[in-house]
This record gives structure tokens, sequence and C-alpha cells, in this order.
């Protein structure tokens, strides 16, 4: 807006151009990291939106909270800020669409495909070659070719998501998410404190995606004793010192209330300068749209058919990001939101009532044990027709009462989105039991939960699902969330054989653990992090030659450039 004035004297001209350009320099002064923040709003991409340029084109991406209070954040700063300043999600101002050229993908490998997803929600806040790279390297731990493999099963369509460092399906977005931080914190030389809540293999993947990486500090709470022990193996083996895991006396609703309240304390979170690794962070939904096209190009080259999805679903990311792939043009049918017996969502679908129990009951699934799915709060942004408003006043009564409702019509748009189907303890153990002596095939509780859904809820599927490949135009695809070994009790219980053992799982026997037993207490956690972490003022705001350099240079360049306009204008 200084920059903009053109009618003053040519000696006021001259001093309120430069003070423009100078005031984001010398602010680093006081606030080092703000000197890459303020020279990227010469360059923002909201100053280029169709709604404010004439003759555009292709309009920038922004992001939005979904409770209306912060609008027009850059994709960077959505990676970094996690959740809203209001409490809110944030979201993507629109889905892109990519009808017109989806089907030019179809031969891409998966980080190519990555790539083509990942750059309509990052646009040119990076640029095309670097974006690439991260890409490649993200995944080049997975020890399958097709990273997310697909195999028939009897009338199935398997995608096993577990190939990757912690055999989960957490590691197709945090081995990504991991590699984006440390390109962004590198670049702007910033440090970050990553705070995540884990029921199980969130923690585990994406401390494989952060431990070692520069200017990173790791806190991982998962609730004590409700985590398989190998999930917690994994964990608690990592000795790197950026890495701290937290045992919380307590549930996994409990651990991610706490960390949903460290950053809404905007003073902490500043100072610390909080991450978020869980699926709030909207970058994991973004990296996990991408399997969803990649299998379907696997089943259908010619990008001739349909295909559904059902997905074990606890947080409600994973399914989310199928919603996010059927909004971009992928011929989804269905999707499946497939819940063990902490079934918020199915009853949810059911009813149209959100509601807690107000416990969290402890099942063979426990990435699944989560009394509130934190993303939902996403989809009801757009089942609400984008209105904030309303999305806020909802989620005030939710957060009060426990509970909220939609009316008839928005109950009958959901239906139309998403199936729901509720797993029993005792279905999860006949259906590993079953699956496994008809098909040879092991499963993990969390995709048995998956298998069950699709036989309750086949009936209501049009066009019906059949892997004939001379007749079929329409395949019913499960999520294989986890490598069975992960959850070996469950797997005997069900079949009374063990699982193969992994070799990535099978040297975790015996190592060394690191981890701190916590109470549930927002405030004992605060003062952990704060004991752990050091100076966060010095170790975020590192003056170097660099910023000083730059300083002066950008003065004098100043100075250049509004005598040279002003001479102009003069003329």
């Amino acid at each position: 807006a200084l920059y903009s004035f053109s009618s003053l004297p040519l000696a006021g001209t001259i001093a309120v151009r430069s003070l423009a350009v100078l005031i984001p320099v010398a602010s680093t002064l006081f606030y080092p990291r703000s000197f890459a923040t303020g020279l990227r709003l010469f360059n923002h991409p909201r100053l280029y939106t169709t709604s404010n340029v004439s003759n555009a084109g292709p309009r920038k991406m922004l992001f939005r909270s979904t409770r209306g209070n912060f609008l027009d954040m850059t994709f960077e700063e959505a990676v970094f800020e996690g959740l809203a300043p209001d409490g809110g999600l944030l979201v993507p101002h629109f889905i892109p669409d990519v009808s017109k050229e989806w089907r030019s993908w179809k031969d891409q490998a998966f980080h190519e495909l990555a790539y083509s997803i990942a750059s309509k929600f990052v646009g040119d806040e990076i640029p095309k070659e670097d974006l690439k790279a991260l890409m490649e390297k993200s995944y080049k731990s997975f020890t399958h070719e097709d990273v997310v493999p697909v195999r028939t099963v009897g009338d199935l369509e398997i995608m096993e998501l577990f190939h990757g460092p912690t055999f989960a399906f957490k590691d197709v977005a945090l081995q990504a998410l991991g590699n984006l931080f440390e390109y962004f914190l590198l670049r702007n030389n910033k440090r970050i404190t990553v705070v995540g809540a884990t029921s199980g293999d969130t923690g585990s993947a994406a401390i494989a995606g952060l431990s070692g990486k520069k200017n990173v500090e790791c806190f991982i709470l998962f609730p004590e004793g409700r985590v398989s022990p190998i999930q917690q193996l994994q964990m608690t083996s990592v000795l790197d010192d950026n890495v701290h895991c937290i045992a919380v006396q307590g549930t996994f609703d409990d651990c991610q209330t706490i960390v949903k309240n460290l950053f809404c304390d905007l003073n902490f979170k500043k100072t610390y300068s909080l991450g978020a690794v869980n699926s709030i962070n909207f970058a994991r939904i973004m990296f996990q749209i991408t399997y969803y096209f990649y299998t379907y190009f696997k089943k259908f080259p010619d990008c001739d058919g349909t295909m559904s999805f059902s997905v074990p679903t606890g947080n409600y990311g994973d399914i989310l990001a199928g919603y996010y792939a059927k909004r971009m043009g992928l011929p989804v049918q269905h999707l499946i939101v497939a819940t063990n017996e902490n079934d918020i969502l199915n009853r949810f679908f059911s009813t149209g009532e959100y509601s807690t129990r107000g416990i969290v009951l402890q099942t063979s699934s426990p990435s699944m044990d989560i009394g509130i799915s934190s993303n939902f709060e996403r989809y009801l942004f757009y089942l609400f027709g984008l209105d904030n408003k309303r999305l806020s006043m909802e989620m005030k009564a939710f957060r009060d009462q426990g509970r909220l409702r939609v009316d008839e019509v928005q109950l009958k748009k959901a239906k139309f989105d998403f199936l729901a189907a509720c797993c029993t303890e005792a279905q999860t153990k006949e259906t590993i039991a079953k699956f496994h002596k008809e098909h040879n095939y092991m499963l993990d509780p969390h995709t048995a939960c998956g298998v069950n859904a699709v036989h309750q809820l086949r009936h209501k599927m049009l066009p019906p699902c059949s892997n004939d490949a001379n007749t079929a135009k329409h395949y019913m695809v499960v999520l294989a969330t986890a490598h069975p070994a992960k959850f070996s009790s469950a797997v005997v219980a069900a079949t009374g054989i063990e699982a193969e053992m992994p070799e990535g799982l099978a040297r975790l026997a015996g190592s060394q653990v690191r981890f701190t037993v916590l109470a549930p207490k927002l405030e004992t956690i605060k003062e952990f992090i704060k004991s752990t972490v050091p100076d966060p003022t010095g170790s975020r705001n590192v003056y170097t030659m660099k910023h000083y350099f730059g300083l002066v240079t950008g003065a004098a360049a100043c100075v250049a450039v509004g005598v040279a306009l002003g001479k102009n204008m003069k003329a």
C-alpha cells in the first residue's frame, strides 16, 4: 500500500516507497525469521487471485479456517500453522478440478503422481524441480516398487499401504511431510517444535519422518497401555536427540485434546513455533490423495471404470483424502466409513447426530480407538455449504454439550457421500479367521473392519462390485492400513498363527527405549516441552552474516530504487 503512492512530491515519494521495502528488512533486528516473510509479500499469491487481477491465469491456492476467522494463508503458512488460531481446521479455498487432465497421469510412477497432485495445492511456492525431488526422496524408503501395491483377494482388491518404514499407511504422508518441513525450515532459517498425538501408527510414522531432521524437535503423545507393544517399541526405540515420546496416563482423546489446546494457546504456539503432524495438518490429507488415484490407474489402465473404497476410519483423515479425490474428478462410486466399536461416525451417518459417549473402548484395533474424529470438521464444513458461521456455532455446541445434529436434508447428502458400518470385536476376529482360511491372506484388525463393512453394505452398492476383469467396470478396494505383524496378539487369537514378521520389525526386539510417563494435564505437557526444548527465542531467531548483509544491501537498494523512480516521475 505504501509503495502505491505516486501523487506525493518527489521527496515524499522516495521516502514512502523506500519505507515500504525497508519495513520487512529492518524487522529482522527484532525477529530475523520475518525477513523471508516480509520479502514474500511482494509475490504473495493473494495479490494475484482472479478476484483482483483482470485477465488473470489459473487461481493460486490459498487456505482458510473452517471457522472463518483466518483467511488467505499460503500453502507454507498452512503447513506450519496446523490448527488455525480460531480452533478450526485449514482447508483450501477451492478443491482443484482435474477432470480434464487426470487421465493423462495414468502411466506415472507413484512419486510422479504425488507431484502432479501436490502441485495443485502448492502452486509455485516450491519450484517445480524442488517439489519433484521432494516427492522422489519421500518414497525411496518403501520396499515395494509400486509403493502401495494392490492385490486381488477373493472378490476384493486390497490396497496394501504397509510397505513403508513403519509398516502403516501413515508413512505415505509423513515421509513426505517430514521432508517438506525440513525443506521450508532450511530455506527460511527457521526451527519448529512438532507436537503430535497418536493412537498407534501416526507416532512411529511421524518419528520415522522427522528423526534426525535439522531444525526440528518432535514430541509424540501416546496413551499408556493403549497401543500395541510393537507400536510402542517403534516409537520409543528411536533415540535421536530431537525425538521425545510421552506416554500419557489416559486415552487417545486425552492426548488429542492436549495437542489441540497447545495449538490454541497462541503465545505458547508462537514462542515454541509449534507444528502439527496429525491429520489436522492439511498436507497429510493432500499426500494421501495420491494413492486413490494410483490404485485406480492400476486397475483401470484405460480409465474406463468406477471404483469404491472401504476405509478403516478413526480420525477421518484417510477417508477424507478419498472424498477430495472424488471431488477432484476421480470416478469414485462409494466411500465406506468402517469403524470399530468406537462408532461415533457410524452413528452420525445412521442418525444425523454426532455425539460422544464419554468413554473410549479399548479394542484390538487401537488406531481406531477414538471418541472424537478431529478431521470430521472438514467434512462438516462442506456439508454445511462452506458456512463457517454455522459450523463455528455447531462446534461450540459440540464442545459444550458433546453433540451436534444435522437436519434431514444434510443427512441425506451425507448418506449420498458416504456409507458407514460398525464392526464389533467378535466380527473383527471372525473376519480375520475367515479371510485367512478362505484366501490364505492375513488381515490386521483395522483392515478386517474394512472388509467386514463391505460384507455388511454390499447390498447397498450400485452398480454391483466385481473383480472379473472381463465384465467388471466397478472394483471394490479395501485399504489395508497396517501390517498384521504389528498386531500379533489379535492375529494369533483369530487364527492361531503368528503373522510373518518383516525384518524391519523383527530387529526391534531387545532395543533400548526412551520415553517419559506423564499425567494427562495440559500444564504438565507444557512444562515438559519448556524444559526439553533449547531456549526457543535464541534457537529460532539466529542472527547470521546473511541477515546483516541483507539488511545493508536491502537498505541501499531501496534508496536507489526510490531515487530512480522519483527522477522518472519528475521527468
